[in-house]
Parts: structure tokens; C-alpha cells; sequence
């Protein structure tokens, strides 16, 4: 079937909106008519080639909710009009890491960036007869897709699919930062580095815990006048000082707790920040995505022994996406977590350029594609 697609051809390149030929689902896949798709610093990464080589030309978008088209063979789970939420990691449940609860680490995870679906194959094609990679398997910057079947959570058919298409990535991968991957505790001091799709959710989650501080960092005061909205309680423009010594000075001396950092382009000095950030015997978490030519973090061995400070990295906020997923929609169902306030700005298919340099230029907490039908 034709379906409209941004189409990635290259590094350095912008996003061509064309009509691609996406095929039939296969064995234990799934086609998904698309409502709307959300706009991920991760999807830029891209064009930037901070991932390092990647198969062009790509449909990108990993962040999406929609209807179910068809479905192919084998699968069981889904039938034709279901509401259903995509998710970039296709865990498959029964390998090493799924049988260990960590679904987030699948070896299936190991290929989304490859650009084929599962088996090896393609499912898209350009106009000129290319075969395109579809990122993370589910390129959701098409408004038809194939998908694995475990790429896929059921959704009630009452909950908004343009809204919450962003907890396909966003939401957990901050907030299952907070409360997964730091461990928030009641009456600690968190401090957020990066106030984005995703750092905000981290700010929720460090809140819905029960942090008695939430220090949210970024250099944009809207961003900052949102955490606030939304569970920070105390904020700091880099630009006007020090986050360091700011968190320093708010714990009388003693240090943050956690230090999550959801910056979009990690940099060593920043892994190094939150390190200073922290107690002895605390957490810095990094869940922003790092350029893959950095080797190294701005981190002191010896502190890190002797003050047993630890530093871990966190993938999709270490959920477990079939368990953790359907937690978090129950949540927001019952408003204790915030996901239409994180929305700053819809755009339109024609509009995904713009709407990334709205985002480059800190514009939006999270903008959303809406496709022409759900409207």
C-alpha cells in the first residue's frame, strides 16, 4: 500500500516528505495506521550521525500510537481496529535479558538501528525503488507502518491516541529513570539535568515518589516554569549559575541524592557535573543519548571509591516495556501522571522540519505530528 513518509537520505540532510510502498505485514507483524508520532531528540540524532553509521535512506519516528490495519500470520495478540501504542524496543520474552526483567536490554534491541525489520527484510520502499530502513522497526514518521507484534501495547479504546503516542518513549524513558533506574526515595533531593521530553518526565517521577527536593537544570526558563508545573521544586538557569553549587548550597553542603541527566547531546563534562552533583554514596544516572565517539566521562576514580559514588547508564528508563508500559498508561487514566501538559505543540506531517528546529531551538517540551485523519 502507498503511505506518506519522512524519509531520511543521508547525514546532514533534511527529512523529505514522499509517498513510500510499505508491504503487507509478515509472519508475527502487524500493520498500524498511525494517529500521531512524537518528535524525539533521538529521531535527530539522525541527521547528525551521533548514533554513528546507520542504513539510508531511513523513515524515522520511534514514538507513536495508532489503529491496527491488518495483521499477518501467527499473530494473536491483535486483530484489525485495535488501539495500540508502539514501543522501540521489540522485546521478545523469553531471551537471557527478558527472562531476567530486563526486556529493555532484548538481543532483539541490538538491530533496531540496522534498518531491516526482524527477519532481515524491508518493508518499505522508496519512490525511487530504494529499500528504506525503518527506525527502531517502527518508523512511526510513516502514516502506515508494518511493526513486529511485540512492538506493540494493547490501548483502551477511550484514551487519546495524539496524546498518548509520547508514552511510547518519552514518558518512560524519564520517568522509569526516577523511579527505576535512580530509585527515587521518599524525602530525598533529585536534581535533573535537561528539561526535554524526557527530563520532564523524570522531574514527574521524581515527585510522584515522594522527593522532598526536585532541582530541575536547563537553560530555557519556559522549560524550567513547566518542571515547576509539574512536580520541581526548585529550578536553575545554567546561564545564571552554577547548578553545582546550587545543589551544593540547597543540601547544606551534603550533595543531591540521584542526579538524572536527560541532556540531548550528553557530553563527558556533563556526565561530570552530576557526578559533583551527588552525596557520598549517591546516583548519577545517564539516560541522555552521548555522541558514540565520546570514550570517556569527566569522572574522578578516586572519588568514585572513596566516596562510593556510583555513576549507571539507563535505557528506556529501565522498564520493562510488556509490564511497565500499561503501569504507567493506569497512571495517567487516574491523572497521577501528566502527559497532554507535556505537549507544547502539535504540527502537521508537512510540518516535521520546523518542528524539529523547535525543538533544536527550545521552543517545546514535546511536539506531536498529528496525521490529517485524526484530527
Amino acid at each position: 500500500m502507498k503511505s506518506r513518509a519522512a524519509v531520511l537520505y543521508g547525514e546532514g540532510q533534511e527529512f523529505k516528505l514522499e509517498e513510500v510502498e510499505v508491504d503487507a505485514p509478515k509472519e508475527g507483524e502487524v500493520l498500524v495506521h498511525l494517529a500521531a508520532t512524537g518528535l524525539c531528540h533521538s529521531d535527530y540524532h539522525l541527521v547528525t550521525g551521533e548514533l554513528g553509521p546507520l542504513y539510508f535512506p531511513m523513515v524515522g519516528g520511534h514514538e507513536g500510537a495508532g489503529v491496527v490495519e491488518k495483521v499477518g500470520p501467527g499473530v494473536t495478540r491483535f486483530k484489525p481496529g485495535d488501539h495500540v501504542l508502539l514501543t522501540f524496543i521489540p522485546s521478545c520474552g523469553y531471551c537471557r535479558w527478558c527472562s531476567m526483567g530486563l526486556g529493555f536490554l532484548c538481543d532483539r534491541g541490538a538491530n533496531i538501528l540496522l534498518g531491516p525489520q526482524l527477519d532481515g527484510t524491508f518493508r518499505m520502499h522508496t519512490e525511487g525503488g530504494e529499500d528504506a530502513g525503518q527506525f527502531c522497526c517502527i518508523s512511526t514518521f510513516s502514516e502506515y507502518t508494518v511493526v513486529p507484534e511485540a512492538s506493540i501495547i494493547p490501548l483502551a479504546g477511550d484514551i487519546d491516541l495524539t496524546k498518548v503516542c509520547i508514552v511510547g518513549c518519552g514518558v518512560p524513558t524519564g520517568f522509569g529513570s526516577a523511579i527505576n533506574s535512580a530509585d527515587v526515595q521518599p524525602g530525598e533531593t533529585v536534581v535533573v539535568f535537561g528539561i526535554g521530553g524526557v527530563g520532564i518526565n523524570a522531574v514527574q517521577g521524581a515527585a510522584v515518589k515522594g522527593a522532598a527536593k526536585v532541582v530541575a537544570v536547563d537553560p530555557v526558563d519556559f522549560k524550567l516554569e513547566t518542571a515547576e508545573e509539574l512536580g520541581a521544586t526548585h529550578t536553575v538557569n545554567p546561564n545564571e549559575r552554577d547548578p553545582v553549587e546550587a545543589v551544593i548550597e540547597l543540601t547544606n553542603g551534603v550533595g543531591a541524592d540521584k542526579a538524572i541527566v536527560t541532556i540531548d547531546n550528553v557530553l563527558p563534562a556533563h556526565v561530570g557535573q552530576a557526578f559533583k552533583a551527588i552525596r557520598k554514596g549517591g546516583r548519577a544516572v545517564v539516560t541522555g543519548v552521548a555522541n558514540v565517539k565520546h570514550q570517556h566521562i569527566d569522572v574522578s576514580p578516586f572519588e568514585l571509591t572513596m566516596l562510593r559514588k556510583q555513576v549507571v547508564g539507563a535505557l528506556y528508563g529501565d522498564s520493562p516495556v510488556h509490564a511497565d508500559l500499561p503501569r504507567y498508561l493506569e497512571e495517567y487514566r487516574a491523572g497521577k501522571l501528566k502527559v497532554d501538559e507535556l505537549i507544547t505543540r502539535t504540527y502537521s506531517h508537512d510540518e516535521i522540519n520546523q518542528a524539529f528546529q523547535d525543538m533544536l531551538d527550545g521552543k517545546n517540551i514535546r511536539g506531536v505530528i498529528v496525521y490529517d485523519w485524526a484530527k
